[in-house]
């Protein structure tokens, strides 16, 4: 007899409690290879919530995509989503607070990203100074609507929080999603209102420093995300990833911090409802 997808990473992961609920605070639905399922994402969802992944933020990366996020969130009652417009796409273009809030103005939208900074594929100090003012642009949309901020950080720490400090950014708060910065790093974000995103990279064997980072954070300040379809977690490292995948992160971390895996789940799902509070 054939297994099922969920039955298949349950024997990978052992026996799990089955009352626990986790969220994917971010994943890219309108981007998930759907082979598996049929081209059905309905059905990729249902996987995810037969392993206890039961809410998904679906963040924008542009505006000519967000129409369908969107769509999907009025497909899928347990799925949000954000707008924003990723540092490395469409980089010619020049947004407004206003084209933000209007995007924005929707119940289903609960934050505002990806949005930040990205030097890793440039070292153009033109185009990293558009990055900034995009930056700027999208925190300043943040703080008139109310809505968290979902950051994008590559090779650029410094000026990311420099950024946000200018920018009063700890009123609204947010979260470092995908995070791989150093607990300076992350202990300056955190002084900002900010929450720190891990993704499977933390499941990695050559993650150890970041797992050590992962270690000091405090559980309060925690959020898990599989960023799918990139960067599944071991033992599907070099896969597609997919939301379903995320109790392997979770095990991790659970371990790393020296509690149970439902004390995890719990911890980290309100973390992410007290931070998104238009979910609820």
């Amino acid at each position: 007899m054939q297994l099922s997808k969920p039955e298949i990473i349950r024997n990978n992961l052992g026996n799990l409690d089955q009352s626990v609920v986790f969220v994917d605070s971010h994943c890219h639905l309108d981007r998930l290879d759907l082979a598996a399922y049929d081209g059905d994402l309905t059905t990729a969802l249902q996987a995810a919530v037969a392993m206890d992944v039961r809410h998904f933020l679906c963040p924008s990366i542009d505006f000519d995509n967000f129409p369908k996020i969107l769509e999907i969130a009025h497909q899928h009652r347990n799925v949000t989503v954000s707008v924003g417009l990723h540092p490395t796409e469409n980089i010619n273009y020049i947004t407004t607070v206003d084209e933000i809030c209007h995007l924005a103005n929707n119940s289903l939208v609960v934050g505002i990203g990806e949005t930040g900074l990205d030097y890793y594929h440039t070292t153009d100090n033109n185009e990293r100074l558009a990055q900034q003012q995009r930056f700027t642009t999208h925190i300043l949309a943040a703080k008139e609507l109310h809505k968290p901020l979902i950051i994008h950080s590559r090779d650029a720490s410094s000026d990311t929080l420099r950024i946000l400090r200018e920018n009063q950014a700890e009123s609204i708060g947010g979260v470092f999603h995908c995070f791989t910065g150093d607990w300076e790093t992350a202990s300056q974000a955190i002084n900002l209102n900010f929450y720190i995103a891990f993704s499977g990279i933390i499941t990695f064997k050559n993650a150890e420093n970041l797992r050590q980072v992962a270690h000091q954070v405090p559980l309060s300040r925690i959020l898990l995300e599989t960023d799918a379809p990139f960067l599944a977690p071991s033992p599907y490292r070099g896969k597609t990833n997919e939301p379903s995948y995320l109790p392997f992160i979770a095990q991790t971390m659970a371990n790393l911090h020296e509690i149970s895996y439902q004390e995890l789940a719990s911890i980290t799902t309100k973390n992410f409802f007290t931070l998104f509070r238009s979910c609820l």
